[in-house]
C-alpha cells in the first residue's frame, strides 16, 4: 500500500517499509529446501547479499569465490552444466561491470541456466559514491540475447520473482535493491514474465517504471489527481521480454508516456519503451533518469531527489507533457 494508511483509531500511519533483500534471501532458502539443485555463488558479499543463514543451512551448496566476479560467472556456468541451479549473488555494480564478457559468453550465448542476482542496485550504495552506483546494469543486460531481465518493485514481487526463477529455463538477471520501499502488490500477487502490472488506470498520461520508483509513481498519480489529471501507472518489472502490448495500449489510450528509472536514462527502460513506440505507435515521451552523468556521493534518498526521481519530479514531467499535447 502506498501513502499513509488509516489505523483503527483513525490516525494516519506511514506505510511499512521493507528491504527487498530480505524477501530474496528468505525465498532463496525456501527454494533450496524444495530443490537440492539450488546453490549459491557469492563474491565475498556474505552480509550485503544476506546469505549468512543460507550458508549455515546449506554449507555444501554455498560457494564464495572471493572478489573475483569473472570467475564467479564461470563457476555458475559450470554448476549449471552439471545440473545444478546456481544463483550468483553480489553487488550489481561489480557483478555486471567486471564480468560482462562472461555474462555475455558463458551465460547469454551459452543459454546457461543461471540466475544473476544483482544486489544493492541503482544508487542504493549512495555514500560509497560513483564506483558503487549501478546505473548502467539495465542498459548493459537488456541488450544481450537470451538473457531475461527483471526489476521487482517490492518484497512481495521479489518473493514472487524468486519463486518463478526456480522453473525458468535459461539465464536471468534479477535486479534487487536495498532501498526500503512500501508494498505496492497484494500478498496473493503472482509474477508473470513479460507482463506489466497496471497498478492504477488513467486517461491523460501513463507513467511506466519499475523497482524502487513504482511507489513514487503511484504517489505522482495521486498528485496529478489533485491537479485534475488522470494518470495510469504501469509496473514494468520485466525489462526483457518487454510487454509491448501494454506500452502500445498506453500510447493509444493516453496522451503521452513518462518513464522513470533508477539508472541512466539512455539505454534502459526509457530506451526500451521508446524503441517499441518508434516502430509501432510514435508517442510523446519524457524519459526520467540520469542524463549522461555519473551520480555523485550522497544518501540514496538525496540522489533520487537530486535527479528528480520523485513523485513531484514525475508529476512535473507528466504535466509538462500533457500541456504540450493540449
Amino acid at each position: 500500500m502506498v501513502g499513509p494508511v488509516e489505523a483503527e483509531k483513525g490516525e494516519l500511519q506511514k506505510p511499512q517499509m521493507s528491504d527487498c533483500r530480505d524477501a530474496y534471501a528468505s525465498m532463496l532458502e525456501n527454494l533450496a529446501e524444495q530443490d537440492a539443485r539450488v546453490c549459491v555463488v557469492i563474491n565475498d558479499s556474505l552480509s550485503s547479499a544476506k546469505m549468512k543463514d543460507f550458508k549455515t543451512k546449506y554449507p555444501l551448496r554455498f560457494i564464495n569465490v572471493g572478489i573475483a566476479e569473472q570467475n564467479m560467472v564461470g563457476v555458475g556456468n559450470g554448476l549449471a552444466n552439471g545440473g545444478m541451479v546456481p544463483y550468483l549473488c553480489g553487488a550489481s555494480c561489480f557483478l555486471t561491470a567486471r564480468a560482462m564478457e562472461q555474462v555475455k559468453v558463458d551465460l547469454a550465448y551459452s543459454k546457461a541456466n543461471v540466475r544473476i542476482c544483482g544486489m544493492s542496485s541503482g544508487m542504493a550504495y549512495g555514500q560509497l559514491g560513483p564506483t558503487h552506483h549501478s546505473i548502467e546494469d539495465i542498459a548493459w543486460t537488456r541488450i544481450l540475447p537470451n538473457l531475461t531481465v527483471i526489476v521487482p518493485a517490492d518484497d512481495v514481487e521479489t518473493a514472487a520473482v524468486m519463486r518463478y526463477s526456480l522453473h525458468h529455463e535459461g539465464p536471468m538477471f534479477i535486479r534487487i535493491s536495498r532501498i526500503p520501499v512500501p508494498r505496492v502488490h497484494r500478498d496473493e500477487y503472482e509474477f508473470r514474465l513479460g507482463k506489466a502490472v497496471k497498478l492504477r488506470d488513467g486517461s491523460d498520461v501513463t507513467i511506466i517504471t519499475n523497482g524502487v520508483l513504482v511507489s513514487r509513481a503511484l504517489d505522482a498519480a495521486s498528485l496529478l489527481e489533485q491537479e485534475g489529471k488522470s494518470a495510469r501507472v504501469l509496473n514494468m518489472s520485466t525489462i526483457k521480454p518487454l510487454d509491448e502490448e501494454a506500452i502500445v495500449d498506453a500510447a493509444r489510450s493516453t496522451r503521452g508516456i513518462v518513464t522513470a528509472e533508477e539508472g541512466l536514462a539512455a539505454g534502459g527502460l526509457g530506451g526500451a519503451v521508446a524503441e517499441v513506440l518508434a516502430l509501432r505507435h510514435p508517442t510523446p515521451m519524457r524519459i526520467l533518469g540520469l542524463q549522461d552523468v555519473f551520480a555523485p556521493t550522497g544518501s540514496a534518498e538525496f540522489l533520487l531527489q537530486h535527479f528528480n526521481l520523485t513523485a513531484t519530479g514525475m508529476r512535473d514531467a507528466a504535466l509538462n507533457l500533457i500541456a504540450e499535447r493540449t
